[in-house]
């Protein structure tokens, strides 16, 4: 444990499977299923949905880990083993109702992955908005192997980070990516030594955390949506979050130190 970080009290205290910290602003969330490599089972995806529900009123940046060797090897395949067809669909649902909860939360996520990140722990890793890799982690859906097809949003989030293509190889052939790959194809946006990955992350998650609300809040809200919108409507929509932010009190102080040399230029220490 980092010395900065208290276990959370109240109801984000009484997880099972997810260990939850607090630093001020920064919530640190660990997937707590060490034996089973962290493997996402109901219980476990539904305490992620009730835990970025009822963030403390003061965090601005989350950060999500796995306990153990591994981030998450995924999909806990004994619980749909039998499912039936419309049983299936309701698992996936529940999958994207806690996944949704991530990426459109209140706050940026940032993901430290290690070990195994793999079917439904690559789903859960891409629905973070940064991702820190260690040396050690690797990348791979199975689920061709396995007769059976993403169900936690994959689909939708995963190509966004890699292409259509990569994620086809991977899906078809079984083909595992390691951290220089993984990196190289998209899959993090930072690679660090074994066993520094929760530093890296908490040194980011402390500096986002100085933003402007606001401003975090559009760049995670905003921004993915504007992606997908024709450029037309893109850009209008970007007009008015552009406005929006900018007439935030705080942002208008930003800018006034800015402009008064109060504050550091990009690329220098602030």
């Amino acid at each position: 444990m980092t010395s900065e970080l208290r276990p959370a009290e109240g109801l984000l205290g009484q997880m099972s499977m997810l260990r939850i910290e607090t630093d001020g602003p920064v919530v640190h969330l660990r997937l707590n299923r060490p034996d089973k490599r962290n493997a996402l089972n109901e219980t476990l995806v539904r305490e992620l949905q009730t835990a970025f529900v009822n963030l403390p009123k003061e965090a601005r940046v989350a950060v999500l880990s796995g306990e153990g060797a591994h981030f998450s090897a995924g999909l806990d395949l004994s619980e749909v083993t039998e499912q039936s067809v419309a049983e299936g669909i309701v698992h996936s649902r529940k999958w994207h109702a806690a996944f949704d909860l991530i990426q459109f939360g209140p706050v940026p996520v940032i993901a430290v992955l290690h070990g195994a990140v793999v079917g439904g722990g690559l789903e859960l890793a891409a629905t973070a908005h940064l991702r820190v890799a260690e040396a050690s982690s690797f990348y791979g859906l199975p689920e061709g192997q396995r007769g059976i097809f993403v169900g936690g949003s994959g689909s939708a989030r995963i190509p966004r980070l890699m292409g259509v293509s990569r994620m086809t190889d991977m899906m078809l052939t079984g083909r595992v990516f390691d951290a220089a790959e993984g990196q190289a194809a998209g899959l993090s946006n930072y690679l660090v030594g074994e066993g520094e990955g929760l530093k890296k992350a908490l040194e980011l998650a402390r500096k986002i955390a100085t933003n402007a609300p606001l401003s975090n809040y559009a760049i995670t809200q905003a921004l993915p949506r504007i992606a997908e919108m024709a450029p037309a409507e893109g850009l209008f929509v970007e007009s008015l979050m552009s406005a929006i932010a900018q007439g935030d009190e705080a942002a208008k102080k930003r800018v006034r130190d800015f402009l008064e040399k109060r504050a550091g230029k990009v690329g220098k220490s602030s």
